[in-house]
């Protein structure tokens, strides 16, 4: 490269990052969500690039794309970029764009390590593509479409609207075919491209960069090729027994000649990744951020992309700039990892938390912010609930908001939202609310609902939707009760009193006597009631910290518990004084 083009690229760096600024200023203007904000840059960067817009004119519409190797089960951190994928294709179509979210089984893949979920009779596949490897469980047609599945059997309902598509059935329909030919006749340049980014010593600037499935053992893992015919079109390999290709499989030693094309083999994934940018007309696609480090694998297809395919990578990378990936999803502080079975799998989120509370944990920061989520760490669970019952109640005007704040919470409930939007707010029972009514409940639904109608928080006509929105806020509430609360959130109404070990004080006992006489005389509101407590505190020179500890006693057994006002209510007057006349 001449000194005169290099000073071009460098001009064209500053003028796309300068564009990128100016892009982003604006959206910061104007408040968008950061789903409608990609949206939007997308379809600027087509619409100022003639190659892509011819593109997108040919395939029919945007392509936003993501792939997974389905190794074993796959982690929730996979699932981030699903549902940003997801979001970014939602506010394509809501921009007026025709879109389309398309995930990819890499199921060509090898199996390179042992699953740690299955015995050692299957170490006999490793090497080979997962495709070709059986199913672990009946009713899947191999390996890959068993694990891959169990994820997208959840996506109906996590409201994630995606195509799925086999990366092999993808190589043996020949989609790839002009990106492979073009690859081996320039294989010297791909060789390289893996010397200028790793230097002279590494090993892939030294192979003709295609694994074919050798014809005898089945195993892609352990190929090499050895030379390229470019007139027959036609690929020598060998199938190395011992380490010299990997370390971790070891092939038959068989030595063939065949065409590269139609799923007898597959890129290594450094190429692989641009060769389906160009091959299937990607306009946008995101991975984590290990994906985008300086020298990762995002870096090469961004350069070989550029350099031999002559194609505009997709976003967030143009051709001087790889852009950032998304940032972890962590529980607990741990990095999910599929293959080392590490953490909370996709499928087992969907146990923890309801759909649009994923979809909102997931949707609400920006794909570059760390999202560190921990079950069982209660105000993770409890702000959760209340910051996605403030957005709705903010994009149906319950809730009074700022113009700015009005825009991005009312976007973030529509991205997180599964299914239609309703027409009015769902009645909203906190979480920690239906928590206490679940377990005064004895974990009786019908009998939370009576509580709750008697409290005047549900009408008593409930039905349709409106009853279905409330039992479900109810089982979550006994679901995170009874998995994963802390004790600090756990109780069991006392049935009887055991005077000898409940030693109140007198006045105490005075109190609550009072208390019961109280609710007698006329309906309460739980604020009315709480600055009764310390009227009664004073009348009786009680401090009230030995009230509120002796009524949660008598109550519960413990020392501390609900805001008792609220819970007093909650258990009911006849319940409450049969208590207080055991004292």
């Amino acid at each position: 490269m001449t000194d005169k083009d290099k000073n071009k690229n460098k001009n064209q760096n500053k003028d796309e990052k300068s564009k990128t600024s100016k892009r982003r200023d604006k959206s910061k203007v104007e408040h968008n969500h950061w789903a409608d904000q990609i949206a939007s840059e997308v379809k600027k960067k087509v619409d100022e690039n003639p190659q892509l817009k011819k593109v997108v004119k040919e395939i029919g519409y945007y392509l936003v794309y993501d792939e997974k190797t389905p190794s074993g089960t796959i982690h929730v951190g996979s699932g981030r970029g699903w549902v940003i994928h997801d979001a970014i294709a939602k506010a394509m179509r809501k921009a007026g764009m025709k879109a389309k979210f398309i995930l990819s089984n890499d199921d060509i893949d090898p199996y390179d390590k042992p699953n740690k979920e299955l015995d050692e009779s299957w170490n006999k596949y490793i090497g080979m593509p997962f495709r070709n490897i059986p199913s672990p469980v009946e009713g899947y047609e191999n390996f890959a479409e068993y694990y891959f599945m169990m994820c997208v059997e959840k996506f109906e309902e996590l409201g994630i609207e995606a195509e799925v598509e086999s990366t092999g059935e993808q190589y043996e329909k020949g989609v790839f075919n002009k990106a492979i030919k073009k690859v081996l006749d320039n294989y010297e340049k791909v060789q390289q491209t893996y010397i200028d980014m790793y230097g002279d010593d590494v090993e892939a600037g030294k192979k003709i960069p295609f694994n074919i499935i050798c014809e005898k053992c089945g195993k892609i893992a352990t190929t090499l090729a050895v030379k390229w015919d470019t007139k027959k079109e036609l690929l020598n390999y060998e199938c190395k027994k011992g380490e010299s290709v990997v370390t971790w499989a070891s092939g038959c030693g068989h030595k063939g000649q065949i065409s590269p094309y139609n799923g007898n083999g597959k890129f290594p994934w450094k190429v692989e990744w641009p060769a389906k940018w160009i091959s299937k007309g990607v306009m946008c696609e995101f991975a984590g951020k290990d994906h985008f480090t300086k020298g990762g694998s995002r870096s090469f297809g961004v350069k070989l992309s550029n350099e031999l395919f002559d194609f505009m990578p997709p976003y967030p990378s143009n051709r001087f700039m790889t852009g950032k990936g998304y940032e972890f999803f962590q529980i607990g502080g741990k990095k999910m990892s599929t293959s080392k079975g590490r953490g909370v799998s996709f499928v087992e989120m969907t146990k923890i938390l309801p759909a649009n509370l994923i979809r909102f944990l997931l949707i609400k920061p920006r794909p570059n912010s760390v999202i560190d989520f921990d079950p069982y760490d209660d105000n993770n669970i409890t702000f959760l609930y209340d910051r996605y019952d403030k957005a709705e109640r903010i994009y149906f005007d319950e809730e009074k908001a700022d113009e700015k704040e009005k825009k991005i919470q009312s976007r973030i409930y529509e991205l997180s939202h599964v299914g239609e939007i309703p027409k009015k707010m769902p009645i909203q029972i906190p979480l920690k609310f239906a928590a206490i009514v679940i377990q005064i409940a004895m974990n009786d639904e019908e009998k939370a609902i009576e509580i709750l109608q008697n409290m005047k928080h549900l009408p008593k006509k409930l039905e349709g939707i409106g009853r279905h929105n409330v039992l479900e806020r109810l089982n979550n509430a006994k679901r995170w009760i009874n998995k994963f609360a802390s004790d600090n959130y756990k109780f069991k109404l006392n049935e009887k009193i055991n005077q000898k070990e409940l030693k109140l004080d007198h006045k105490v006992k005075k109190a609550l006597q009072l208390i019961v006489k109280r609710l007698e005389e006329k309906t309460w509101q739980d604020k009315e009631l709480h600055d009764e407590f310390y009227n009664i505190c004073k009348e009786l020179e009680l401090e009230t910290k030995e009230f509120f500890k002796g009524t949660y006693v008598l109550l519960i057994g413990k020392e501390k518990g609900p805001l008792l006002a609220k819970f007093i209510l909650a258990v009911g007057l006849d319940k409450f004084r049969e208590l207080v006349e055991q004292l």
